[in-house]
């Protein structure tokens, strides 16, 4: 994402369109397009410097610098070994997720992803195994990928900053059993009195705007944009633009200004694992 962001305002500074900046390249002006994108990559540092080359940039500090970042960015991530049980546009999800410094998100319909318990997402993934026709080794790597990812919340550098807001209704929605549900409500507890993570409760009794789908808004800081994953019909939307996260933001800010105080939610949790 970052490469991409740079190499836009750089072909933006230049005056190029997509079509020329890749006139008499060996890639497309679609590709090229990806790859400003963070969809896809330029698979050598020599493509990058022809870009580099035709735009005009001669400062070789500047060049270094683009070129550190594309070696970076062919890296593959730790979750990479799990590429074949990720359904498309996931594993482009967690690489965002990984890379970002904070994260707000709405769930209104499960525990969300980084605070479940190991009990709880294979219960998950065990309601829905016959219906989707998974497998064993799907469920157990899906559980593995989901704790895995949990450790950005405790990780010693740059730990992620969460906040999350739970609508009551996914947190009265028994999942296993009581034992695990009860499980689950310390956990989120545990987890709320870190320092980086904040969670709320929107109780069901007040009568406010809820968005029925969950969404997650993550910032990654300048010069990155903030991104905004939301689910859809047939699955899940990625965006970046300006007006989509403006809508989204503007969603969260009604949401947590209508739910309860975070200091609030141990007690809240507590009722619910007495009354479950």
């Amino acid at each position: 994402m970052q490469l991409g962001w740079e190499l836009k305002r750089l072909r933006d500074k230049a005056g190029f369109t997509l079509a020329e900046a890749v006139d008499g390249l060996t890639f497309s002006p679609s590709k090229l397009h990806r790859v400003e994108n963070g969809l896809t990559g330029l698979k050598t540092t020599a493509e990058l410097r022809t870009l580099l080359d035709r735009y005009g940039v001669e400062d070789e500090e500047d060049v270094d610098f683009l070129v550190e970042i594309h070696r970076d960015s062919l890296n593959r991530g730790w979750w990479s070994l799990y590429r074949s049980v990720l359904p498309s546009g996931m594993g482009m999800y967690i690489g965002l997720e990984s890379g970002a410094r904070s994260i707000r998100a709405w769930q209104p319909n499960v525990v969300l992803g980084l605070l479940q318990t190991e009990r709880y997402a294979r219960e998950l993934f065990q309601a829905a195994k016959s219906i989707e026709e998974t497998t064993t080794e799907f469920v157990e790597r899906h559980i593995q990928i989901r704790m895995e990812r949990k450790r950005a919340l405790t990780r010693r550098e740059d730990p992620l900053e969460l906040w999350v807001i739970q609508d009551e209704a996914s947190l009265r929605r028994v999942v296993g059993s009581p034992d695990v549900m009860r499980e689950q409500y310390e956990e989120i507890i545990r987890v709320a009195q870190l320092d980086n993570v904040t969670v709320q409760i929107l109780p069901m009794s007040t009568p406010t705007y809820r968005p029925g789908a969950n969404f997650t808004l993550l910032e990654f800081g300048s010069p990155l944009p903030t991104v905004v994953q939301s689910d859809v019909a047939d699955g899940s939307d990625i965006s970046d633009k300006d007006t989509t996260i403006w809508s989204f933001s503007r969603r969260f800010e009604g949401l947590r200004a209508a739910a309860l105080a975070p200091v609030e939610t141990p007690a809240f949790l507590q009722r619910l694992a007495r009354e479950v």
